[in-house]
């Protein structure tokens, strides 16, 4: 899938910028690099033939892992079941444990605009994360969380079938497509998930911390507007 040449369009929250595969100088992701999961992918823990309905009342009662201890909701993910666009993130945080929904709070406000800017709604895309429990201080989850949760987030994709991913963020990336050398470096860059288009970019909760990394997050979500045939329109048109 080659990029186009690049589009212009100003956008306030997530600046437009030339499409490049290149990581510039000034946008290195200071968190730290997640290594891909080595040894065995864990089983999909039955989950395989489930339905939507079944698959979330497995989520909502799954006690396979320490996080359940600890959480106060699961989050299952949400959107359009139909939807042709996926985003996948890393994991809920303290406002996701409290509310039960993915990306509700400054992250997720920024989400919304990203969504908003790829001429999408949020009800139009479907998104979810590789645990659906919170990891205490939201800490990165351990490899052996992520390998006991990743199946339902698998059965989710192949219910949904969407036409691209987009991947949040360097732990998500390593867990999902198991590519190793950080978002930095992978960004911007076409990969596979069982036959799926997967565009990694960085987190919202890093582009809160790192507005200047706004222009190559952009150019990221460009290329997947680029690839399912969405334009934005000029003001006035």
């Amino acid at each position: 899938m080659q990029s186009a040449a690049s589009q212009r369009n100003p956008e306030p929250e997530v600046p437009a910028a030339p499409v490049s595969g290149e990581v510039s100088p000034r946008c290195r992701e200071s968190a730290p690099v997640v290594p891909p999961v080595s040894g065995p992918v864990a089983d999909d823990g039955g989950c395989s033939s489930m339905d939507w309905t079944g698959l979330a009342g497995a989520v909502s009662s799954c006690r396979k892992c320490r996080l359940c201890e600890t959480r106060r909701n699961t989050v299952f993910g949400e959107g359009n079941p139909h939807a042709e666009l996926m985003f996948v993130g890393e994991g809920p945080g303290a406002d996701e444990d409290a509310a039960g929904r993915p990306f509700v709070g400054r992250a997720g406000q920024l989400l919304d605009k990203m969504i908003s800017a790829m001429t999408f709604t949020r009800e139009e895309v479907y998104i979810a994360n590789i645990v659906k429990c919170r990891p205490p201080g939201n800490r990165n989850p351990d490899p052996d969380e992520a390998l006991v949760c990743i199946g339902y987030l698998k059965r989710q994709i192949e219910l949904l079938q969407p036409k691209v991913i987009v991947c949040l963020g360097g732990v998500a990336l390593s867990f999902l497509c198991r590519q190793a050398g950080g978002i930095t470096r992978a960004r911007g860059h076409w990969l596979d998930f069982s036959g799926i288009p997967v565009m990694p970019t960085f987190h919202p909760a890093y582009l809160l911390r790192q507005e200047s990394a706004k222009r190559e997050a952009w150019s990221d979500l460009q290329q997947v507007m680029r690839a399912l045939g969405r334009v934005r329109k000029k003001p006035g048109a």
